[in-house]
Parts: C-alpha cells; sequence; structure tokens
C-alpha cells in the first residue's frame, strides 16, 4: 500500500522567520561564544561569565543554536560540533567569523529591502546598485573576507603561481584583500603583483601585503578596472569574484582586455560561483543568482560552458575546472 507524507509547514516558517537565525549567529560571534565553549566553558553560567553577558541570554541562545545545528546539548552542557569548531571558534586557522561583518552590512542587506520591486523590474534601483563607484562595501568586503578566500587562494597559486624563483608577472583585478596575488608572492619570491581595485581598497590590499612581508613586490593600479589601462606582458591574470557582477556580454568584452594584457600563452585565473547546467545544484552557486538579481544590474551566477564560451570568445583556450572546499570554482584557460 502507498504511504503518503502529509503536508508540513515547518520549511514556510523556517524561510520566513530565518531572519532570526542570521540574528542569533551574529549575536553569537559577536559575544564569542562559540571561542567560549571551545576553551571549555560548557554550562550558561561558564558561558555567560566568559561572555560578559546574562546567563538567561546566553541559554536561550545556546538552546537556540542546538536547535539549528550549531551546538549540541547534554544535560546543562553545550559542546561545538564539528562545524562550529573549525568555522566559528577564533582558536581555529579556519575561523570564518569576521565574514559576517561584510555579509550582514547594510549595504548588502538592504538590497533584499524590495525584492518584489526588483523581479518585477528585472533590475535592481540605482540606490541598491552594489556595483556604484567607490562603494564603501568594498572595503568591508576586503577587511572581512579574506579567511573564507584562502582555500581558492591556494588553489590559485597551486596553479598559476609558477616555481619559486620563476619571474612572474600577476596582474590582480578587482583585487579586493589581495590575498590571491599575496599568496602568489609568498609562495614565488620572483613572483611581482599589480593589484587593481579602487584607492580605498587597495589600502586594505597593501596592509594585507605587509602583514605578509611582500609589500615591496604589490604594487597598485587604482581605478575602475573596465577603465584603468592594464598594461601588457602579464604572465597571469586574475580575476576573481567579478565577472558574476554583469550580464554575458560584458564578460566576454572584459576577458578580451585580458587577454590583451596576457602574453601568448599567458594565463587566466577565474573563481566564480559555478552551478550546475540545471542551475539549481549544488545548492549554494546556484542560490548565488539571487545575490546577484538583488545587488546587480544585470549580473549573475554563470554555468561552467557558459563561462567556457565567454572564454573562447575572448580568445582563451585549454580551459579547465579545478574544485574546492568551497562553494566555489577555479578556472584555469590559456590565451591561444
Amino acid at each position: 500500500m502507498a504511504t503518503h507524507t502529509m503536508p508540513s509547514p515547518d520549511l514556510f516558517f523556517e524561510t520566513v522567520t530565518a531572519y532570526q537565525r542570521t540574528a542569533a549567529l551574529k549575536a553569537a560571534v559577536e559575544l564569542d561564544v562559540f571561542t567560549a565553549i571551545g576553551d571549555g566553558r560548557q554550562t550558561p553560567g561558564d558561558i555567560a561569565r566568559a561572555c560578559e553577558a546574562s546567563e538567561r541570554g546566553i541559554r536561550i541562545l545556546c538552546d537556540y543554536l542546538t536547535v539549528i545545528g550549531m551546538l549540541t546539548k547534554s544535560g546543562n552542557s553545550y559542546r561545538l560540533t564539528p562545524d562550529s569548531a573549525a568555522f566559528l571558534s577564533k582558536r581555529s586557522p579556519t575561523y570564518l567569523g569576521t565574514t559576517i561583518r561584510f555579509l550582514t552590512t547594510p549595504g548588502v542587506t538592504q538590497n533584499f529591502d524590495d525584492l518584489t520591486g526588483t523581479i518585477r523590474r528585472g533590475t535592481v534601483r540605482p540606490q541598491t546598485n552594489t556595483l556604484a563607484v567607490d562603494n564603501p562595501i568594498w572595503v568591508e568586503f576586503a577587511r572581512a573576507m579574506a579567511p573564507m578566500m584562502m582555500p581558492a587562494a591556494q588553489a590559485i597559486a597551486d596553479n598559476v603561481g609558477g616555481s619559486p624563483g620563476t619571474a612572474i608577472r600577476v596582474l590582480d583585478i578587482a583585487a579586493g584583500h589581495g590575498m590571491f596575488g599575496i599568496t602568489i608572492a609568498q609562495r614565488n619570491p620572483a613572483a611581482r603583483i599589480v593589484a587593481v581595485d579602487w584607492p580605498a581598497v587597495l589600502a586594505v590590499a597593501m596592509e594585507h601585503a605587509t602583514r605578509a612581508g611582500v609589500q615591496d613586490r604589490l604594487s597598485r593600479l587604482p581605478g575602475d578596472a573596465f577603465g584603468v589601462e592594464f598594461g601588457s606582458g602579464f604572465d597571469v591574470a586574475l580575476v576573481t569574484n567579478f565577472l558574476h557582477h554583469f550580464d554575458a556580454a560584458t564578460c566576454t568584452s572584459f576577458l578580451q582586455k585580458v587577454a590583451a594584457s596576457l602574453k601568448p600563452g599567458g594565463r587566466v585565473a577565474i573563481l566564480e560561483f559555478v552551478p550546475n547546467a540545471d542551475r539549481v545544484s549544488p545548492p549554494m552557486p546556484a542560490s548565488f543568482s539571487l545575490t546577484m538579481l538583488a545587488g546587480t544590474p544585470a549580473g549573475d551566477a554563470y554555468t561552467f560552458e557558459e563561462l567556457r564560451q565567454f572564454l573562447g570568445a575572448a580568445g582563451f583556450g585549454r580551459v579547465a575546472s579545478h574544485a574546492l572546499p568551497t562553494p566555489q570554482t577555479v578556472l584555469i584557460a590559456e590565451k591561444a
């Protein structure tokens, strides 16, 4: 006999109240709850004292974090899950708590205040366009998002960074925090990096380069990536978290500009959220299209085949895809 699952409103209520999950996680990170628990404070009283918060507030917060799967509870004690230990304790080298500053900034979240209107128009209003000249959210991005990008930075350096001692010139476009070029410079003492971005953003990249000890091999090229002259003769160009902001024609023409900056046989490394051809899987890359709908005039998350077509039309060949332990994908292509 066939059985039928009864309809449930659970998904509806979980989704319509999802803002509570964001607020709870943000509060836990700001109070440093995960680090306190990882350090051995496991009861509400001990956690509250470590976090300088009320015991009632900590108990209710930790119960909620347990409900949504970010903590476990036994009796009156809380413990970190493996994911929380890896990404939410400040003791972890893969700590992601800083990313909350960017992901919850009003410059990002306000893009969803009138999503209905954006869908009707098919594009954003000028005041919610994240691509506006010198938008200050990109300074916050540069300061907050570097830890999340390190697996991709390592993968890019593995593929295009050259052998230590091999002189290469690297053009880091929309460099942001600068960690993609900086990682190559750390790996290869003969690599020289030219970073392109708005002046205030490049100041953050230089701070990171100085901390990494490679500031003497990173030069700044301030301005709009579409308007600034890149020059020529580069061995490698980095186009990271950039193409998804624009429509297909703009991506293709921009990649033509990138190709002109490279030597024959030079390579471009692209970092993107790349959904499958069905555009509904995997969940995070597929969902990223909505972020672009809410915050850009014509951006999208492009499939591998679409990106391959952009690259081919711009004069690149030998396109290879490299999976990451994060929701993004690195594509490497060679100038024909």
